[in-house]
């Protein structure tokens, strides 16, 4: 795994005191102030961060956990603890999550519902295990054939319970701590983003301002946003007060939208967002806009950015929601 390191260190300073004979008219020899630097301490970056990891890289891989995002399955448990989270537009019109668990582990996360094919391009940057209560047989074959791991209730997976105040689908949880007794690292290719170094300066101010925002996937569906603090947060989400994720940056990527080549069991097409080539985005962080173009090669591969005048684009250390938007029928509007 490539990641960014920072070496951290720490000067002690030993100050020996003045020797002399035993003799008082002997010259008195003192020795001097000595400084001794410490070993540098080397600490990893966070692939979803872009934040020192003190603790040093966790013995679980990326879990990328598919979590309801409809009124039917709030209230939404464990975003706050999430590292990263993902707004991926379904069928119907409709949108599910796709939260991001690396340096916390919580002990209930949900409602957990099916994954998609659109996952391979989501998970797939920084080897993520998918975790969902199952998938068509068409998706979960290439959601494994593309050799992202998955753990499934519909395969029997460990660690899956029932919300006794719902009902199927909307009443799946899973506990993380669960999981992760029975899996293994994967390979993580390298930052999910382009990551700005921990001590550098905030990008220069483009002009464009906002403090709230709407993200359109469908006519249907839109996420309201706005900036509270230093924070941008949903005013239409589907966790319990206060419990939602908090981002330092929200981004929205415009991808396009294709046909997964099968129908959900009410007969709808299920859209399959191809997340990887290149886009417009736009980033949100404090009440700055940046509008970007994203670059993602492959599906496995991380997404960079470039600002307008083509230099490298760095997103600030931080939490971060990605909108995936369908480019074309999706919109944005500033508030």
């Amino acid at each position: 795994m490539k990641l960014r390191l920072v070496a951290a260190v720490s000067t002690a300073a030993l100050t020996l005191s003045a020797c002399s004979s035993a003799s008082d008219d002997s010259p008195k020899t003192t020795t001097p102030e000595v400084s001794q630097a410490t070993p540098a301490k080397v600490v990893e970056i966070s692939p979803l961060t872009g934040q020192a990891m003190s603790k040093g890289r966790p013995d679980n891989p990326v879990f990328v956990v598919k979590i309801e995002n409809t009124a039917a399955g709030a209230p939404q448990y464990g975003l706050e603890k999430a590292d990263l989270v993902m707004e991926e537009l379904v069928e119907g019109g409709l949108t599910r999550l796709a939260a991001f668990f690396y340096s916390s582990l919580p002990s209930k996360v949900g409602h957990v519902r099916s994954l998609r094919t659109s996952d391979i391009g989501i998970a797939g940057p920084v080897g993520g295990q998918l975790v969902a209560s199952g998938g068509a047989s068409g998706a979960y074959n290439k959601v494994e054939n593309a050799g992202i791991k998955v753990f499934s209730e519909d395969a029997g997976s460990a660690g899956f319970s029932s919300d006794p105040a719902k009902y199927r689908p909307y009443n799946r949880l899973i506990n993380l701590k669960t999981v992760a007794k029975r899996a293994k690292r994967s390979k993580i290719h390298g930052p999910y983003l382009p990551w700005a170094a921990v001590d550098a300066a905030p990008a220069a101010p483009t002009g464009k301002t906002a403090t709230a925002a709407t993200v359109r996937f469908s006519s249907s569906t839109s996420t309201s946003w706005k900036l509270d603090g230093n924070k941008w947060v949903r005013t239409n989400g589907h966790a319990s007060p206060g419990k939602d994720f908090k981002a330092d940056s929200m981004i929205v990527v415009f991808a396009k939208v294709g046909d997964a080549g099968y129908t959900d069991p009410a007969g709808n097409p299920v859209p399959e967002t191809v997340f990887e080539g290149s886009g417009e985005a736009m980033v949100f962080h404090g009440n700055q806009v940046d509008t970007v173009t994203w670059k993602k090669p492959s599906l496995d591969e991380p997404l960079t950015f470039k600002a307008a005048d083509g230099s490298a684009y760095t997103v600030a250390p931080g939490k971060a929601f990605i909108e995936l938007v369908p480019k074309g029928a999706g919109s944005v509007t500033l508030g």
